[in-house]
């Protein structure tokens, strides 16, 4: 049996690679990836070493972001990201962390991966640097993460975003705890808890929800609210995990053939698609649209339409804004049940635009405001009224009416009341005319 296992070994050898030689091999391959993947990141960190003169480092990390993901991922704008890590399987200790967004039909969107020496507050801080240069964020950027309490996470992500959203993923105690309660009665108790919006009605179902199971209400008492969510994320790490038992190199290519042959199913399935949107999408208007039947539409004379259930349960819908007070306009940008009630009202009046595809999409200046932007704000509404005056070169181009708009780079602000620079009509103190500034 051990000649057995030792010819194993050296098949193994053969199909898979070494292990320790592939190690030695790495800055050819980073160099091979980026040739034949344009603006693709590739990042090996060492460990350090006490004797300069030494030709060899010992790996610490790498770090991989493939130049077509990363487009991609700009170009959907969609500023969720979910976090993970697992463990490597062969004779060198490890950790493979990867992130994925959502795509457009609402799957899983592989970004960057890595391979660390552990799960630990520096490695996922290395990783999170490596990502925002990938994606341009600053620290005031506003992205929702997702993980599942990763070990350093936390820590890393208030450290680097600190305006950002950190939500817990629970869906493996949600897995668990649906075979042991059945589907509806738990799925139903555990979205109430999660979906309450004041402190009372909280207490109250978690109580309610301690009563089927006090253990798992423990557990989930132990994260604070803010941070709770379900998601899917983590099926990434089950596709990749035949991958984490290989040596370095092929764990790393395996990696990049599976996202290779996913981007490529993915746009086969898009050909297949039907109609403008996505499968996905096609399908939840269609489910809305049937549903739309069942309300009544009435408009209230401006841009809202005021709409009624059978079960007299009312909804404003917005359509100048493309909103409803149920938020699920809003949230998905697809029109909800009211607002495909609304849009058969308005497709009575000839003028009307009838075709709902055009409805579909997010709202305008619906996204969260970074410090910046709100900083920006603030210094415009402090100019009040006063008239600027260009001091430096640059112009920002035509704007839709035609007018050339100009640069606020070195602005200077002058009073509409007393005429002297530096002040504006607000913060004015009656200095005269021709007076110049104290």
């Amino acid at each position: 049996m051990d000649k057995v296992f030792r010819e194993k070994d050296i098949a193994r050898k053969h199909v898979t690679g070494d292990y320790t030689k592939q190690f030695e091999l790495l800055r050819d391959y980073a160099l091979e990836l980026q040739a034949t993947n344009p603006d693709t990141t590739v990042k090996i960190d060492v460990c350090p070493n006490g004797n300069p003169a030494s030709p060899t480092r010992q790996f610490r990390r790498i770090y991989v972001c493939l130049g077509p993901l990363k487009e991609g991922f700009k170009a959907c704008l969609r500023d969720l990201v979910g976090l993970d890590g697992a463990f490597m399987k062969g004779p060198f200790p490890g950790q493979v962390l990867t992130t994925v967004g959502l795509d457009s039909n609402n799957g899983i969107y592989p970004l960057a991966y890595a391979i660390v020496e552990s799960e630990n507050t520096a490695s996922w801080k290395w990783f999170l640097e490596n990502l925002a240069d990938d994606l341009k964020l600053g620290s005031n950027s506003n992205y929702t993460f997702i993980s599942d309490r990763k070990k350093g996470l936390q820590i890393a992500v208030d450290q680097l975003f600190p305006n950002a959203d950190h939500r817990y993923c629970i869906r493996h105690i949600h897995d668990n705890m649906r075979k042991k309660w059945g589907q509806t009665e738990y799925r139903d108790h555990l979205w109430r808890c999660a979906s309450a919006t004041i402190i009372p009605e909280f207490e109250h179902l978690m109580k309610e929800f301690s009563e089927y199971d006090k253990e798992a209400c423990q557990w989930l008492k132990q994260i604070p609210p803010v941070h709770w969510a379900k998601s899917h994320f983590s099926v990434f790490n089950g596709k990749i995990e035949k991958g984490r038992d290989k040596p370095v190199i092929s764990c790393l290519d395996f990696i990049r053939e599976y996202l290779m042959k996913r981007i490529c199913n993915v746009m086969k399935a898009m050909k297949k698609a039907k109609g403008p949107l996505t499968p996905t999408a096609t399908d939840i208007l269609d489910a809305r649209k049937k549903g739309a039947s069942q309300y009544i539409a009435r408009w209230n004379g401006a841009n809202k339409y005021q709409v009624t259930g059978a079960l007299q349960d009312q909804h404003v819908v917005d359509v100048r804004n493309q909103t409803c007070t149920c938020r699920k306009w809003e949230l998905m940008g697809i029109p909800c049940r009211h607002a495909i009630a609304t849009l058969n009202e308005m497709s009575k009046d000839p003028e009307a635009e009838l075709d709902i595809y055009k409805w579909v999409g997010r709202p305008k200046k619906k996204g969260r405001q970074s410090e910046g932007e709100r900083l920006s704000k603030r210094q415009k509404a402090s100019q009040g009224d006063g008239v600027n005056e260009m001091q430096g070169e640059d112009s920002q181009g035509p704007t839709n009416d035609g007018v050339q708009k100009l640069s606020r780079k070195h602005i200077s602000v002058t009073c509409s009341k007393c005429k002297n620079k530096g002040n504006n009509s607000r913060t004015c103190k009656g200095q005269g005319g021709n007076q110049s500034k104290k």
